[in-house]
């Protein structure tokens, strides 16, 4: 009986302000002229209202595709509605008090039934959610309407008028985690933050009733009534939203696309990757990062970027904050993240906030679900030729939480298959795991773990194996002093290295190895000093060690030599500030300096060179030795970062942005992509820090109630040592590296174009970027001039590159996925002639980088059958059938030559040269 009450009198509440005036008078429907020719539906309301002085609610994303051929003469509104909406699955229903509600599958109750109050219980329960979606445009359930109606009392009444600081946190009501990117704000005045990734939101607000409104990613959207009297904390819960036969890709924030003040920022949710069809059928975090207008790879099968004309080196890669080497498993054919534990991912490709170092690029940070604190619930996947599991749960409910994920694959079966004898014992396996633990201590400090583990092996032909492996950990505190400012300290380590051994012949038996370590230290500090402000500030170090490579002999009859090339360290800090400034509604401006400072130490020896002359074995002239602890060499600089975004109207503007970077760091490669037998080289006397200046600007416009987003932004980069390298340099195991590279200048610069719909049952994205990307090798240090010093095309320059990703929902279980990708062939030297010297036969190259290998492109197609939507079961479960490269194309990975009875004959290498059909079960309980 009491919950009858409650409800009876919460649908009483809702209701009485519907009732009540009705009865005071009598309420005249208004009458409707028009003539209206494949009108949009959203245009067709607008008449309406301007005609009728109505108010209509109605979600845009139902109507997008609705158009109204009508003509009448002073008919009735609903009479209207209902000749507009047949045909449709939509209901209009009119209320008294002026209000339209446009509703899909059944109409809403605009007045109680003759016989409400003599149903029983589980009527009114039945009849609840009906009454309460007529008052409530956002269409809420009941528990989300109480706290709607609620008024939340925030602070201690009397205080004086003026502005108060409202804080808290934004969680999913189902797992408890905290939502990353929400959008918090206030329409009078307009005032809104987004949630940090830690779900944290502060807002300085005048002091009184406020409607605090929040939006997310794949959530309902819901609202606060505040009564702010003083500074307060007001923590709030969102659900998911379940929408039918609507998105695939969810919506964000509708208009951040043209209000945020950030450019150059790709934002992914994990569902949105989970649609992109993948080469074997698992969803690819870098495969669809790859998709993005900017960003490109240099063949197939590679996981290595290519953003705005930067080297693969030039990208930081995160997880949780710690930095990851090497983000691929078996040589590039799988992504090095698991896509059951990821929650969100960013890419920054230009202005780069202040707190981000130690790369020219880009940023990309991956963020890992914290676990549910709610129930315990697991997720995984089983494919051809990999398996994943998923476990999370609450350790303490609602206060500690745990999430432990791990992958792994069984492809040595498909090696197997080849009819080549050679190849029945080669291997090819990877495993990964993923471990978070978070803990709230108490309303103002909060733990974060997170452990990553990843191993690769791999062995072709029982020739050579490889063997490589990433360690990160990292550890985060988070403080809250009070609503304005809080803190995060962080601490971390990431170890990379790889071996690759032979055993085949005892007596070349040999095992080569590299290893990578890095541990850091930050501390970000967060202020929200009031509306207008937004200050980020703190400090970092990182100690790097770097064992750049062994040689030992493998077995005893091994005729190998030990070598060894000495060790390095060295220490990276850094110092910022930022402050983002809303000088006006439509004006909003960013402000950041970061100071870094590199310091190489020893113990180490270091070779001096003839000053003057080219880097060679010959003009060495001293060895200096460095005691452990002692700078080798140091270099630090200011790096500045500004924005600025000008709204030209409610649902356009126009971004503009600066930046400089610095690299100490320099990836040595004798490949264009990455491999996992790539080595890293630390800045020092002979090896300068890259830096790289980007400028861009950008054009952004919303259509259709913010559902199709149109951007364009055009950039200009130029860098200046950064590492090339001279003809037949040698990489591997060189104890003067600096003898066979030099420092080059480049520059960058292109137009990207992009047109998304994230709604409506056809959705997905088209992009097309035009980009140049040159190098100038013109070093005096070197011996050797490419291109007679002139600008050639660096190896992933790319001109045009277009890409589709195409979703279309059937129903609620069926989807199709379409993605299409085209790009210019990178840049290739080419054997011109063959000449004799008076001693032998030599080859005659072109200019470097001077031709191109064919054009590339590829079609791939996914269906995705999911389970029937019944609550209660045992398990969610989903089916993926995709097919990658479905066209066939022989898109060459690169071209080689061979010398053939006398003749240079020249070949293509396809990876996937052939359709590759997958299938893949995914499962969640």
């Amino acid at each position: 009986m009491p919950r009858f009450y409650a409800k009876f009198i919460l649908l009483f509440l809702l209701l009485a302000g519907a009732i009540l005036p009705g009865l005071a008078q009598e309420h005249r429907e208004p009458t409707v002229t028009g003539n209206y020719t494949n009108s949009p539906f959203q245009d067709f309301v607008e008449d309406l209202e301007k005609q009728t002085a109505y108010t209509f609610f109605f979600d845009p994303v139902a109507v997008d595709s609705i158009t109204v051929t009508l003509q009448v003469q002073g008919q009735a509104l609903s009479k209207v509605l209902r000749q507009a909406l047949q045909g449709t699955q939509l209901h209009a229903a009119v209320t008294a008090q002026r209000q339209v509600f446009i509703t899909r599958e059944r109409p809403i109750l605009t007045s109680l039934p003759d016989n409400f109050f003599n149903q029983g219980s589980n009527q009114v329960e039945a009849e609840a959610p009906q009454l309460a979606e007529a008052y409530l445009p956002q269409q809420v359930n009941r528990r989300q309407a109480a706290s709607e109606l609620k008024l939340y009392e925030i602070g201690t009444p009397g205080g004086k008028a003026g502005r108060a600081n409202l804080a808290g946190t934004v969680r999913d009501a189902k797992t408890g985690e905290a939502i990353i990117g929400a959008y918090v704000y206030v329409e009078s005045p307009t005032i809104g933050t987004a949630t940090d990734q830690y779900g944290y939101y502060s807002l300085t607000l005048p002091v009184g009733r406020h409607e605090l409104k929040l939006r997310g990613i794949g959530l309902k959207n819901t609202r606060r009534q505040v009564l702010l009297h003083s500074d307060g904390k007001l923590d709030i819960e969102m659900e998911e939203e379940v929408r039918t036969l609507k998105e695939v890709l969810v919506e964000a924030e509708k208009d951040r696309n043209v209000s945020g003040l950030q450019m150059g920022l790709e934002r992914l949710d994990i569902r949105t990757i989970k649609q992109v069809p993948t080469a074997f059928g698992e969803a690819d975090i870098l495969r669809v990062v790859l998709t993005l207008p900017g960003v490109k790879s240099v063949g197939e099968g590679s996981t290595g970027m290519n953003v705005r004309g930067g080297s693969t080196d030039q990208n930081l890669i995160l997880l949780n904050d710690a930095t990851i080497y090497n983000p691929s498993h078996l040589f590039g054919f799988f992504s090095a993240f698991n896509p059951d534990v990821i929650k969100s991912v960013e890419l920054y490709k230009s202005a780069v906030p202040a707190k981000y170092g130690g790369r020219l690029s880009s940023v990309l940070e991956v963020a890992t679900r914290e676990g549910n604190k709610k129930e315990f619930s697991g997720s995984g996947g089983i494919g051809l030729l990999t398996s994943r599991f998923t476990l999370e749960g609450p350790i303490v409910k609602d206060k500690t939480s745990f999430l432990i994920g791990g992958r792994t694959t069984y492809s040595d079966w498909i090696l197997k298959q080849l009819p080549d004898k050679s190849f029945k014992k080669s291997e090819a396996s990877f495993y990964d795991v993923n471990g978070h633990i978070s803990h709230e201590i108490d309303n103002k400090n909060s733990l974060y773990f997170t452990g990553y583990l990843s191993k690769d092996r791999f062995k072709l032909a029982a020739d050579t194996l490889y063997r490589y492996q990433n360690q990160n950990a990292s550890i985060k505190w988070k403080h809250n002093f009070h609503n304005k400012l809080y803190s995060v300290l962080t601490g971390t380590h990431s170890h990379y290295s790889y071996d690759i051994s032979n055993e085949e012949n005892a007596v070349n038996a040999s095992r080569l190895a590299f290893g990578i370590d890095q541990s850091g230290l930050q501390l970000d500090f967060n202020f929200f000093p009031n509306s207008k402000h937004t200050v980020d500030f703190g400090a970092s170090s990182i100690l790097y060690h770097v064992t750049p490579g062994s040689l030992t002999p493998n077995s005893s009859e091994s005729m190998i030599r030990p070598d060894k090339v000495q060790r390095e360290q060295a220490l990276e800090s850094a110092i910022y500030i930022s402050d983002r400034y809303d000088v006006s509604q439509r004006l909003s401006l960013s402000f950041g300096l970061r100071y870094s400072m590199f310091n190489a130490l020893g113990p180490r020896e270091v070779y001096s060179y003839a000053p003057g002359l080219p880097k060679t074995l010959s003009t060495i002239t001293d060895t200096l030795s460095y005691s452990g602890g002692k700078s080798v060499a140091t270099y630090h600089g200011p790096e500045f970062r500004f924005s600025a975004r000008y709204s030209l109207t409610d649902n356009s503007s126009v971004k503009a942005s600066y930046n400089r970077l610095r690299q100490y760091l320099h990836m040595l490669s004798n490949t264009a992509s990455m491999s996992p037998t790539d080595t890293w080289k630390l800045s020092d006397p002979n090896i300068k820090p890259q830096v790289g200046d980007q400028v861009a600007l950008g054009y952004y416009r919303n259509f259709r109630a913010n559902t199709i987003e149109f951007s364009v932004e055009g950039y200009y980069k130029w860098m200046q040592d950064f590492l090339d390298y001279r003809s037949g340099a040698s990489i591997i195991m060189n104890h003067h590296i600096e003898t066979d590279v030099a420092n080059a200048e480049g520059k960058a610069y292109g137009v990207e174009v992009m047109l998304k719909k994230a709604t409506g049952k056809l959705n997905g994205w088209v992009s097309y970027t035009y980009s140049r990307t040159m190098a100038r090798l013109n070093d005096p240090a070197t011996s050797e001039v490419i291109n007679g010093g002139n600008w050639y095309p660096s190896n992933y320059d790319k001109p045009h590159d277009f890409t589709l990703i195409s979703n279309y929902r059937f129903s609620q279980r069926f989807s199709t996925s379409l993605n299409f990708t085209y790009s210019t062939g990178r840049p290739i030297t080419l054997p011109m002639a063959k000449y004799y010297d008076g001693t032998s036969y030599r080859i005659l190259y072109s200019d470097r980088n001077e031709y191109r290998i064919p054009d590339y492109y590829r079609v791939d197609l996914a269906m995705n059958i999911e389970g029937n939507h019944k609550v209660q079961k045992l398990a969610h479960s989903s089916w993926t059938l995709a097919v990658y490269n479905l066209t066939g194309r022989k898109n060459p990975y690169s071209v080689y030559f061979k010398s053939e009875n006398g003749r240079i004959r020249g070949y293509k290498m396809s990876v996937f040269g052939q359709p590759i059909p997958t299938i893949t079960y995914n499962f969640k309980f």
